[in-house]
């Protein structure tokens, strides 16, 4: 299934979800940012031609694989994985590990806590973009919530990833599952955090 519009969060940052039926019929949602799809469901073709040129695939986790391999080579853009991920599809063109410095500028967060893989992906410290992997969920207007705690491989770890994420200067949050937060997202955490 393709979304068949994607959303502009702030300049240059996009949204869009499918309806996943393996996690329950919950919202499954990608990112594109600067160039850089994130953890890509499949878009709808004129939506995609919407997006800044695209010059890279970014992971979150192995598990949010979705349309990347096709993607890449439709598109002819490497994919990038982290380090650790053992269960993908294809070989990714590149792997990278907390610290390192990713296409379109993001920067790479080690997250552990709901996997043991996951990595947040920062965009532009001064416009402060998270983008995070299976930690939180958010229903449209909602309140920031953990994702259910049964799904997650060691929920303390995931609070401490939480945490450290506060030492982030942020404002805006996209979730790999879930409405966006844009505008007052990193008090949003520090209150979902202090409040666990």
């Amino acid at each position: 299934m393709s979304a068949d519009r994607a959303e502009e969060l702030v300049p240059g940052v996009w949204h869009w979800r499918v309806r996943d039926e393996r996690i329950g019929g919950a919202w499954g949602c990608s990112h594109a940012a600067d160039g850089i799809l994130i953890d890509p469901h499949p878009l709808a073709d004129d939506t995609l031609e919407q997006l800044d040129r695209i010059s890279a695939i970014v992971l979150t986790t192995g598990s949010h694989q979705r349309a990347a391999w096709s993607l890449r080579r439709e598109l002819g853009v490497p994919v990038y994985v982290p380090a650790l991920a053992q269960q993908v599809d294809e070989e990714p063109d590149e792997r990278y590990t907390e610290g390192d410095a990713l296409p379109g500028g993001l920067g790479a967060i080690f997250t552990p806590g709901a996997g043991t893989t996951q990595h947040t992906l920062l965009l532009r410290r001064d416009a402060g973009v998270l983008f995070t992997p299976d930690l939180f969920v958010r229903v449209p207007q909602g309140p920031l919530d953990w994702v259910p705690f049964e799904y997650m491989h060691d929920p303390e770890e995931a609070k401490r990833s939480a945490a450290r994420l506060l030492d982030v200067e942020f404002d805006v949050l996209c979730m790999g599952h879930g409405a966006p937060l844009v505008g007052g997202a990193k008090e949003a955490l520090a209150g979902l955090v202090q409040g666990s």
